[in-house]
């Protein structure tokens, strides 16, 4: 009996492989083709002021056309592991929030690892959340009904984001939406875990991941929370969340912990579980069932904060 969920069985035969030196700087150089939105929205590029001592940050802005009033808008990280990735790879369920739920949506490119390690990108990520607020008359975005959210390493540099906010006291976002966030370089550093049924990131690729965005070996005792949101003592005082994992998934138990950790400072966490579910089995199976209902409770959510 597989332990695969019924839509992703032929998830077992994706091949185990690990990132390394030469597959990051691929991977860091390599973006998909831009999606174009279709009717009904509208595409653009927005350049910020970067952080400090860094170059300016690049946003691929999505919004409904015929938006004359202030409307929400979600501020999107995308993944790539912390090593690679681009805003244009999560084009498709960017527009399609845009176009169901009538929202801005932002998604900020960032710098990678190894070449910039932390905390290179959160820095850029907050830069590029203060520059969306700064344009939000232009862009007819209601700045009290801002939610942030990323995947994988998206998800862990929006936890990131969260707690970075709250410190320097700027806006603050009122959402969290985090899918299969990247939290804890200690889960690295465990030899404890049962991954022979872990797909697509492996035990391998996160270490390597973890060691070139910490410039040192991961599950060390001074890791910064805003480079692995976990380690972060006190999480009270945070938006609302919401955390999406698979049971296959290598950050599952990283993910749990955080949810409840959130749950019992106070801090409102949804958490939606996949069954049988690996990491980024929604990238990979797009028109899987299972991949439509994952998608449409991330979008129940949003309409719920942004709306209700």
């Amino acid at each position: 009996m597989t332990v695969f969920h019924p839509d992703l069985r032929a998830g077992r035969c994706i091949p185990k492989f690990s990132y390394g030196p030469r597959l990051a700087r691929f991977m860091a150089t390599r973006a998909p083709k831009p999606k174009e939105p279709g009717e009904g929205v509208t595409a653009e590029e927005l350049v910020v002021r970067g952080p400090q001592g860094g170059p300016d940050v690049v946003l691929r802005v999505f919004r409904p056309d015929g938006l004359t009033v202030a409307a929400p808008a979600l501020f999107w990280v995308h993944g790539g592991g912390l090593i690679g990735g681009s805003p244009q790879q999560d084009d498709a369920t960017n527009i399609a929030f845009a176009r169901e739920l009538g929202i801005t949506v932002a998604a900020v490119a960032y710098r990678f690892a190894p070449t910039h390690p932390a905390p290179a990108a959160v820095e850029d990520v907050y830069a590029g959340y203060l520059g969306l607020l700064e344009h939000a008359e232009r862009l007819n975005i209601d700045t009290a009904r801002v939610a942030i959210g990323g995947a994988s390493a998206g998800g862990g540099l929006a936890a990131a984001l969260a707690l970075l906010v709250y410190d320097r006291g700027a806006p603050a976002p009122v959402f969290q939406l985090l899918v299969y966030p990247m939290l804890d370089d200690r889960t690295a550093a465990r030899t404890d875990m049962d991954t022979r049924n872990v797909r697509v990131w492996t035990p391998g690729s996160n270490r390597f991941a973890w060691e070139s965005y910490l410039g040192a070996e991961p599950g060390g005792s001074d890791v910064s929370p805003y480079a692995a949101p976990a380690r972060r003592v006190d999480v009270s005082g945070l938006p609302p969340a919401w955390i999406g994992v698979g049971t296959l998934d290598l950050f599952y138990e990283e993910d749990i912990e955080y949810a409840r950790r959130l749950n019992e400072s106070g801090v409102a966490c949804e958490v939606y579980v996949v069954p049988g579910a690996f990491h980024g089995f929604d990238a990979i199976f797009r028109k899987a069932d299972v991949t439509q209902e994952f998608w449409a409770e991330q979008a129940r959510a949003l309409r719920a904060v942004l709306f209700d």
